[in-house]
């Protein structure tokens, strides 16, 4: 079978990624340092504990397993922390995805899917955003991942690297089976952050803001579910291996759900009330951001079917409580 190497595999979203591949029948090597990931998320193939500023360890894993493309999901990722501490964050995702570029170009590793985020485009409200809306990142963890498409880009050029670029948006929901699932210490998630006040792990749910001008004064967010996610993060190896080129592609369902609306179905779901304690509005935070994503859908065949508010929380809800993770 082909090996993939994941980096981030223990997290999140790279452990629903290693999960995917491996029923589509590659070998996925997670590459990870546990500092955000899990040891028990790691289940569908070998595990490489390793910092991506680490460049002898990750030329020792790519010559071990040989993988034919990288995926690249390690990254610190809170917006607050980026802005308090930038220089974290160029350190850890700018230099550590060189370092790994790099390595797979020593090793002949030339087809690269990368997970950036919607982040790059900056505060653009109300518009469906495309993969031509201008990127203009307002905090340090945007910018840097918009410094790693600009790296890949040039490595493109220099070096021959094919790669595909994912720009997604929130990303919700668990694995349907119940093997991984999302569990972050702390939590930043909406839909956890509203399950762990259904549970009493939190006195309550803030809402910041509401008197957005929106239908019910709340934000507007667009929300793909993890599976469709990957799903696409798998057409896209696939559209590299078959030869087609570098592309970028928006993740999301250009439709979009409210803070109360995912409050409502979560009560609903779960039949259980929800503690809610309104606040003020958070600095930067846009009325509405929605993803255009025709071209996944024209160009990759990519059909976001689980990308529903219910499928979301009834998944998560499943997840939150049976699944968990321990150091």
């Amino acid at each position: 079978m082909k090996t993939v190497l994941v980096s981030g595999g223990a997290g999140y979203i790279g452990s629903h990624a290693c999960k995917v591949l491996a029923q589509a029948g590659f070998t996925p090597v997670t590459y990870d340092n546990l500092s955000t990931g899990w040891a028990q998320a790691v289940k569908f193939g070998p595990f490489e504990q390793g910092d991506l500023l680490d460049r002898a360890r990750l030329d020792e894993v790519f010559a071990k397993h040989k993988p034919v493309a990288v995926m690249h999901f390690a990254a610190f990722s809170q917006v607050g922390e980026s802005m308090s501490d930038p220089g974290l964050y160029w350190r850890n995702n700018v230099l550590g995805s060189l370092n790994l570029i790099e390595a797979a170009v020593a090793a002949d590793c030339k087809n690269f899917v990368f997970s950036s985020t919607c982040a790059t485009y900056g505060e653009q409200d109300g518009v469906a955003l495309t993969e031509s809306s201008d990127q203009m990142p307002i905090n340090a963890y945007g910018a840097s991942k918009r410094a790693i498409e600009d790296i890949l880009q040039n490595f493109g050029e220099s070096h021959g690297l094919h790669h595909v670029i994912f720009r997604y948006f929130n990303v919700a929901g668990a694995d349907p089976d119940g093997e991984v699932g999302e569990y972050h210490q702390p939590e930043t998630h909406l839909i956890p952050l509203v399950l762990d006040a259904i549970e009493g792990k939190r006195d309550s749910l803030t809402l910041h803001g509401t008197d957005y001008d929106t239908p019910d004064g709340t934000c507007i967010r667009d929300y793909v579910h993890v599976m469709d996610l990957i799903d696409a993060h798998v057409l896209g190896l696939n559209w590299l291996l078959d030869g087609k080129g570098n592309a970028a592609f928006n993740l999301g369902t250009g439709a979009g759900f409210s803070v109360r609306e995912v409050v409502d179905s979560s009560r609903t779901i779960t039949n259980k009330e929800v503690p809610i304690v309104e606040g003020p509005r958070r600095p930067g935070d846009a009325t509405k951001l929605v993803s255009g994503s025709a071209a996944a859908r024209d160009q990759l065949g990519w059909d976001p079917k689980r990308s529903t508010m219910e499928a979301m929380v009834t998944d998560a809800w499943r997840w939150h409580q049976n699944g968990h993770y321990d150091r």
